[in-house]
């Protein structure tokens, strides 16, 4: 027997479900604008078509192409975040930027991932990335506020906004949940030894294959046994990531090992992803071969370098940045079980409306 199709998001009875979800969507929306606002921060808006979507080995983009009157086409990506173009503002003079931009990603698709969906990307040039820790912890308050709840939940977790985030180094959470020495494996100036990480990656007892680099191992250790303790009670800012694994991020000043990253987690979720900027163009345009090397190796393509963005690098202003899954956020203050719950027309897919 054929099972039945998942009802469409825009039948009545469904729609009614969600209707409260995404009423509080806008509440909070409309929140954060205020705070936002409050902090002397200037709204923009950037455009979706970018020359290149980013340059994260991991990161997959929607392709297109411009077609010009005379036939000839333009390859252009929808951008997988706004960064490049905010960046490119702060090099003209712009001091504190946000924006509620349409994203873009693909092959991402589950009760956490969509394929289009809103990220709040803010900047703050002049100012460390202390001051973003500030913000999240706001944004945490404002939004719960804003859904009429006092936590955030997910899933049978739930976390206390009104609490200051714990802030957490990746070395010490690699030592407390998985028994790892992670910065043993980290070189003077960042470089890393892939065979130390998987000789502690095994004696641990997590699974790995034999052609895993370094950052492969990283990132399972990080989704098996870290992860799944973070943000409950209580949010989790996990910082100081080793350079290897913050490609736009600057070396911390105290340890060229680790960058200025760190990512907010709640309930177990990853919510923010925000870093001391990186504004060494020729180090960035170094980091970003790296990454798309990487990515043909594992998928057999790459993307272009924006070599706008570089040349706006040169001359953009010492600047701290976040990004945060506005939706993500949405689904833990209404504790939602599945984004498509919070947005209003969902991609068209085998996740949609159910």
């Amino acid at each position: 027997m054929t099972p039945a199709a998942a009802s469409p998001w825009w039948t009545q009875h469904v729609h009614a479900d969600r209707r409260p979800f995404l009423l509080a969507r806008n509440r909070i929306k409309a929140a954060l604008r205020d705070y936002l606002a409050r902090e002397d921060f200037i709204e923009v808006e950037t455009s979706a078509l970018q020359v290149s979507p980013g340059n994260e080995a991991h990161l997959h983009a929607f392709e297109t192409a411009a077609i010009d009157p005379d036939g000839t086409r333009t390859p252009l990506y929808l951008h997988t975040s706004p960064e490049f173009a905010c960046k490119k503002l702060l090099a003209a003079g712009e001091q504190r930027i946000a924006c509620f931009a349409p994203v873009y990603r693909n092959r991402e698709r589950g009760p956490l991932h969509h394929p289009e969906f809103t990220m709040l990307e803010w900047y703050r040039a002049g100012e460390t990335y202390q001051s973003l820790m500030t913000d999240c912890h706001e944004i945490l308050m404002r939004a719960t506020e804003a859904a009429g709840t006092r936590m955030l939940g997910h899933r049978g977790r739930f976390c206390d906004p009104a609490l200051e985030p714990k802030r957490l180094t990746l070395a010490d959470a690699f030592t407390r949940y998985a028994g790892i020495d992670l910065l043993a494996t980290v070189g003077p100036t960042g470089e890393t030894d892939r065979d130390a990480l998987a000789a502690a990656v095994g004696s641990a007892g997590i699974r790995m294959a034999g052609d895993d680099s370094w950052s492969d191992l990283f990132s399972r250790v990080l989704v098996e046994k870290i992860e799944p303790h973070l943000g409950l009670g209580r949010a989790t800012i996990l910082m100081e990531y080793p350079v290897a694994e913050a490609a736009l991020a600057r070396p911390s000043p105290g340890d060229a090992r680790v960058a200025e990253r760190f990512e907010l987690y709640a309930c177990g979720v990853e919510l923010a992803n925000a870093f001391g900027e990186l504004t060494d163009a020729g180090e960035q345009r170094r980091r970003f071969e790296l990454e798309m090397a990487e990515k043909s190796r594992i998928y057999g393509e790459r993307y272009p370098l924006d070599e706008d963005f570089l040349a706006a690098l040169a001359i953009m202003p010492e600047a701290s940045g976040s990004a945060l899954g506005f939706d993500r956020l949405v689904m833990l203050a209404t504790d939602a079980s599945r984004i498509e719950q919070v947005l209003w027309a969902p991609v068209a897919g085998t996740e949609a409306g159910r």
